[in-house]
């Protein structure tokens, strides 16, 4: 059965149209686990998974992929900047990609990217600050859920190698497809104010 698997992928032009038949019939592996959230776990976990797929499905990303999302507190976010960037303060989310991807242009072969245990691309993990998506939802006017939308969002492309470190032309490539993909999924418009 191996041999099968490989030889689907033997040909350059064969694998995007083979895994892209394939992808339509599986679904991104969203490993979901909550520090915080409470009774609002079940919605903004819904929103997390939506948020994912409209990302992967907008950049068109050909295969199907495995992100970690650890939702938690400032405290919990603090903790983990600084382990993992030697920040010690508190910020809204924090992305950690699995392999150096370039923005807006997404590899035509997958194949070394998919893990052969999982069929899976392990994209990479994701940490969001409810509490300070909360309070950035307040400050902004706007709802919980765009604003841990939005973050899920930012974080996507992060792992699909969209930067911003400079404050140009980065930033606005970031920005801009951060409102594009924000404009097509229900409640994330920037004027949706329900919570």
């Amino acid at each position: 059965k191996s041999g099968e698997k490989a030889d689907c992928f033997r040909s350059y032009r064969e694998f995007p149209r083979k895994i892209s038949k394939e992808a339509r019939k599986m679904r991104n592996k969203i490993n979901l686990v909550f520090e915080q959230g409470g009774l609002s776990r079940l919605p903004i976990a819904a929103n997390i998974r939506t948020c994912i797929n409209a990302v992967l499905k907008q950049e068109h990303v050909p295969v199907k992929c495995e992100i970690n999302v650890l939702v938690t507190d400032d405290k919990g976010i603090q903790t983990i900047n600084k382990t993992s960037r030697n920040i010690d303060k508190p910020t809204d989310v924090l992305s950690f990609p699995m392999f150096n991807l370039t923005a807006g242009a997404p590899p035509q072969d997958w194949t070394e990217y998919i893990d052969p245990g999982t069929g899976l691309c392990p994209l990479g993990d994701m940490c969001i600050s409810l509490e300070r998506a909360t309070a950035q939802a307040k400050e902004f006017g706007h709802s919980v859920k765009r604003e841990v939308g939005y973050l899920t969002i930012h974080s996507v492309l992060h792992l699909l190698g969209y930067d911003h470190l400079d404050e140009g032309e980065q930033k606005r490539q970031m920005r801009s497809r951060e409102e594009a993909i924000a404009a097509g999924i229900p409640g994330m418009q920037r004027d949706s104010n329900a919570v």
